[in-house]
């Protein structure tokens, strides 16, 4: 995932800003974290794929 993308990006739940956590990158963030600021759910970032999927909808 390009760090750009944090400007468009927002929670699919309630659209609030999402806050970064990377655990691994190289040229873009290839694992970590994205937090809504407002109510606390996680989205992964597996392989520098956000996972923005609602938290029931994921596997």
């Amino acid at each position: 995932m390009k760090r750009d993308l944090m400007d468009i990006v927002c929670c699919p739940l309630d659209k609030h800003d999402l806050e970064l956590d990377v655990d691994v990158e190289e040229d873009e963030v290839l694992e970590g974290t994205l937090t809504c600021t407002d109510c606390g759910e996680t989205y992964p970032i597996e392989d520098g794929i956000p996972n923005l999927l609602p938290p029931d909808m994921r596997d």
